[in-house]
């Protein structure tokens, strides 16, 4: 039988076939040795083969192939990478920039992961209602920021539906990935998006304005037949993982462009001579935030616990 992981559960996968029957299901001990080196071998958005038990669960044997995945580090030391989804047509990345605020780093590694597997990426500022006049500026200056470089920015309010619209309009005919810290609103955007899907919302702790966890392990919604929401996890940081160091700036779309320019052709940007990327950073070019985004990443990938 052939089927589509709809949630991950830890112990067992739920697969939906294409007729509308949902299986528990869990994998073959064979399948797990096959070369995936991964905490989850398969993720929301997989499709695969299984065959029924007596029992009436199911027993997965296959996976298709991958169009993309996306992944992250996982928050112990493992060595091994997590799957957040697969086959994904656009990833939404929520953020806040306060109750609580989003780290600029955490945007710019999440919107480098998904330039290095190839997953188009928007960014959705949500909780507009709940913001000063100080922080709608900064809102402001942070889409001035990321969509001069090339991202799409939106702003919303899941309490108020203002810019629901706008996101509803995005996810139409796709499979779309949401993702972000905990507390950013992820959950409370689905059910505006359709209150049909009851997504669990959860509250803020009120001692560190940060979000509690309420969605535990990944899982698909359907709008119609061809259009998908993954909801995923709220995540405190965004690990890089199997990143080299000559092929970080790639994943920054403004430094890849300036390195053209530079003096020498495997320039790291750091403290090279006629260096153009250090000389945008100067210049204002390119912003000094995403410039320590990428040190942080070149970071990563100095560190063998990374590996």
């Amino acid at each position: 039988m052939q089927g589509l992981v709809i949630r991950n559960t830890g112990s067992y996968y739920q697969v939906r076939t294409p007729e509308g029957d949902v299986y528990d299901c869990k994998i073959k001990g064979s399948f797990r040795i096959k070369g995936i080196k991964s905490t989850n071998p398969l993720a929301a958005g997989d499709h695969v083969t299984f065959d029924l038990t007596h029992e009436g669960t199911g027993l997965i044997s296959e996976i298709g192939d991958r169009k993309n995945y996306i992944v992250r580090k996982p928050s112990n030391l493992s060595k091994q990478l997590h799957i957040i989804a697969a086959n994904v047509d656009l990833a939404l990345l929520i953020v806040t920039v306060n109750h609580p605020e989003t780290a600029t780093t955490f945007i710019d590694r999440f919107l480098a992961t998904c330039e290095a597997y190839r997953v188009p990426a928007k960014i959705v500022i949500n909780k507009m209602d709940r913001y000063t006049d100080e922080e709608i500026e900064y809102t402001k200056a942070l889409c001035t920021l990321y969509e001069s470089i090339g991202y799409q920015c939106l702003t919303t309010s899941a309490s108020t539906m203002d810019g629901i619209d706008a996101v509803r309009q995005l996810l139409s005919g796709k499979v779309t990935l949401l993702s972000g810290n905990s507390g950013v609103g992820k959950s409370s955007i689905i059910n505006a998006i359709s209150p049909m899907f009851k997504a669990k919302t959860g509250i803020l702790s009120k001692c560190y304005d940060k979000g509690m966890h309420t969605t535990t392990f990944s899982e698909m919604y359907e709008l119609d037949n061809e259009s998908y929401i993954i909801d995923t996890p709220g995540i405190k940081g965004f690990g890089t993982i199997d990143f080299q160091k000559e092929e970080v700036g790639h994943f920054f779309p403004e430094i890849f462009k300036e390195s053209d320019k530079c003096k020498f052709g495997n320039c790291t940007h750091t403290h090279e001579p006629e260096c153009a990327v250090l000389k945008a950073v100067e210049e204002h070019r390119i912003s000094q935030s995403r410039y320590t985004s990428y040190l942080s990443i070149m970071g990563d990938a100095e560190e063998s616990k990374y590996r």
